[in-house]
This record gives structure tokens, C-alpha cells and sequence, in this order.
């Protein structure tokens, strides 16, 4: 036994998603298809660098300035600067009154977890408070709170038995939860139903939060690649600006510019005051410093180069257009080839849903037969990336689908 007690260590379990990447690589069937990761796809299933951010990298690598040096603790101004204006352009009363506090961070991953750290620091420490996630949510929402100590509950959010939203469950533990609870929310293209509440659901919903006093914070991934509108897939943390209620935004930069490896975040909190803002910065800058001491550049000054040139920032709006409407093509050619194959059940909800995933609906024993007898390879709570069909695999797939309905119960 070591002195140090390291043979006791019990082995962690390989991330599920990463795992069903490796099992797709080292599968050589020609029909295989990876339905697992969440990053976009042309439709002949190649990563696709996005015009935009070609023109941004060779105008980032060309500035004789460009450097290797340090980005400030908070970040690249000019990227979170830009990057707040696209998720409050249509809140320009917020951008006036200056009270958005901004620091780069890691990706949506890094957002989500300074977020929490800060939280559980300098507010659960007091109030006891718990974090309420959605079920389901992605999984490493639990993992980052459960990692600083802080309560996860959850909240029901996917009705199997309609395949819809649960609304009413929702609204249920928003009410019956201790006042001042936290809560994770998905602005846009919830992971990993695809489905999102109505704008009056919305409305409802924050009605509840502000009477029980609960505190909010919105994830936010997929800003402009759900709709292809920007405006639209940031509606409800603008909607919720309205009230003039402290609140947190993690935004990432991985889906909607392509930048997954770059690893390209920012957290906003919005405050009520330019004092609070001022503090604020100062507290987060400091639990930056302890763990990532400097964010990543090169991800950000190609990001910041997009937001901040007209002729850029347009392009790009284009190139979202163009992911946005290939996925959905896709969910209308998925649905259509359940439809005409006849499959039992209903599948409507998944032209119903929004953004990268589409939550089938198959169970774990279905979602193994596609993979035994189809070489699929996608989530055993049934979550596909949708960006993982094309014109080429769809129709198989909804063949393996149609079989495994009607083969596995």
C-alpha cells in the first residue's frame, strides 16, 4: 500500500460522450455514423472552419503586433466588450447604463464554473442555497457544482411520455423550492432535448423566480447557431433584463463561430448598479487569477475581430444562417423518413426541437441495438447531434431508428 494512500483511489469513468467518439474511430464499417459530439458538420460530414473566421485568423496573423504575450486577468477588452454587445443589442438601455461586468473565460465550460465557484464563495457560503439544473441537463453542470460544494437539485424539464417541455413540473419546483435558490437556465437550444420554452412560458417562468427571489443563471451556447438569429436565441436573458434583477449569463463561442478547440468563453453578470459591476470584476478577476490565471488569446482576438467589423460580424450572421438551416433541414428529412417508413409513435418533436441535439426519445436498449446492428453511435438517453447527418447517412439512420422501435421495447 503506498504511504500516500494513492491505491485507494478509485478509477473515474471515461466521459461517455468522448468515449462514443473513440468507439466511432476505431469502428472501420463504411455505414458507421457519430451522432455522439456536439460540433457542426458540412453535409459531407467534414468540420467546417467557417468563411468568417478564416478572414478574421489571416487578419489576427497579419497585424504586426500579433503576439504570444498574456491577455489581462479579465481578458481581451476588445472581445468581451464585443461580446456583451451581441447578447444585450437588443437591451441598449443595459449597454448605456454601463452595469455589465465581463471576464473572458474558458469557454462556456469556464463561465459555468467561475460562476459557480464565486456562488458558492460568496453566496451559498451564507445562505445555504442550492443550484437547481434542469433533468436532463449536460452532464457537467452537476459535476462543476458538486465540485465547489454547493447542493444540486433539479428540476423536471423533459416530458417522455409527450416529448415536450414540462412546464408544469418546471414551474412546480420553482415554486416549491427555498427562496433564493439558484437556477441553471438554457436560453436557447436546451442540452439535450432541443426544446424550449414558449416566450409566454418564459414570462411565466420569470414571474415565479422574482417572487421567490431566486437567483439566475443562464447558459447560453448557442447564440445565433439555434435560429439563426442572434436577437431571437438571446431573447429571454433580454427579457429578463427587463425586471432589473442581479443575474449571470455563460456564453460560449465554440458553436456558434466554430472555435471548439479554442476554447473561447465569456461570463457577464449583470449588476444594478456600477458599484456592485466594480466589485464584482475585481472578486472574479481574483478567482481567475487562482485558476486560470490568463485566458486563452488566439481564440479571442479572432472572435473580437468578427464582433467589431461590420463587414465581418454581417458574414458571419451568413455563415450562421448556413449551419442553422442545414441542421434543420436535416430534422425535417429525420422526421420525414420516420414518417414515411411508418415508424410507430410519433415523431414531430424532433422538427419541434431547436439547435445541435434532437432528444429521440429511443431508450438505452434501443439506442445499443442501433449501435450493435447500424454502427450509430450517439447517447444512450437517446440525445443525437443532429449535425452528425447528412444527405448521405439520414435515411440509414432513420432505418436503424424504425428497427429499433419496432424490434426493442
Amino acid at each position: 500500500m503506498s504511504d500516500f494512500g494513492f491505491t485507494e483511489l478509485i478509477e473515474a469513468q471515461p466521459d461517455a460522450i468522448f468515449r462514443l467518439n473513440s468507439l466511432y474511430s476505431q469502428d472501420e464499417d463504411p455505414s458507421k455514423v457519430n451522432m455522439s459530439i456536439g460540433a457542426y458538420r458540412d453535409d459531407t460530414g467534414r468540420p467546417w472552419i467557417l468563411p468568417v473566421v478564416k478572414k478574421a485568423t489571416e487578419i489576427v496573423e497579419k497585424d504586426p503586433n500579433f503576439n504570444h504575450e498574456y491577455m489581462p486577468i479579465a481578458g481581451y477588452g476588445r472581445f468581451t466588450k464585443g461580446a456583451a454587445e451581441i447578447l444585450f443589442k437588443p437591451n441598449e438601455q443595459l449597454l448605456k447604463e454601463d452595469r455589465i461586468c465581463s471576464i473572458q473565460s474558458v469557454s462556456g465550460t469556464g463561465a459555468n464554473f467561475t460562476a459557480a465557484r464565486f456562488l458558492a464563495e460568496h453566496y451559498v457560503r451564507k445562505s445555504g442555497a442550492a443550484v437547481y439544473i434542469s433533468n436532463p441537463t449536460w452532464p457537467v453542470h452537476r459535476t462543476i457544482w458538486e465540485s465547489v460544494n454547493v447542493k444540486v437539485e433539479t428540476y423536471p424539464y423533459w416530458d417522455a411520455k409527450n416529448r415536450r417541455f414540462d412546464f408544469e413540473g418546471t414551474m412546480d419546483v420553482m415554486k416549491s423550492a427555498s427562496e433564493g435558490s439558484i437556477f441553471l437556465l438554457h436560453a436557447c437550444a436546451h442540452n439535450p432535448t432541443g426544446m424550449d420554452p414558449t416566450r409566454e412560458q418564459w414570462k411565466s417562468m420569470f414571474e415565479v423566480l422574482l417572487a421567490r427571489k431566486h437567483l439566475v443563471v443562464f447558459d447560453i451556447a448557442y447564440q445565433g447557431f439555434a435560429s439563426g438569429d442572434l436577437d431571437r436565441d438571446s431573447w429571454a436573458l433580454n427579457e429578463f433584463a427587463k425586471f432589473d434583477r442581479d443575474f449571470f449569463v455563460c456564453q460560449s463561442f465554440a458553436k456558434n463561430m466554430g472555435l471548439y478547440g479554442e476554447r473561447t468563453g465569456c461570463l457577464h453578470y449583470v449588476a444594478k448598479n456600477n458599484d456592485v459591476k466594480s466589485k464584482m470584476q475585481s472578486v472574479l478577476c481574483l478567482i481567475q487569477r487562482s485558476t486560470i490565471s490568463n485566458p486563452p488569446a488566439y481564440g479571442a482576438r479572432i472572435a473580437a475581430e468578427i464582433l467589431n467589423n461590420p463587414e465581418l460580424f454581417e458574414q458571419w450572421k451568413g455563415d450562421l444562417r448556413t449551419m442553422s438551416s442545414r441542421i434543420n433541414e436535416m430534422r425535417r428529412h429525420l422526421r420525414d423518413s420516420l414518417v414515411a417508413l411508418k415508424t410507430p409513435g410519433t415523431w414531430d418533436h424532433i422538427t419541434e426541437q431547436i439547435g445541435m441535439f434532437s432528444y429521440t426519445g429511443l431508450t438505452p436498449a434501443q439506442v445499443q441495438f442501433c449501435q450493435e446492428k447500424y454502427h450509430l453511435y450517439f447517447s444512450a438517453n437517446g440525445r443525437i447531434s443532429m449535425a452528425g447527418l447528412n444527405s448521405s447517412n439520414v435515411d440509414h439512420v432513420a432505418k436503424a431508428f424504425d428497427h429499433a422501435v419496432r424490434e426493442v421495447n
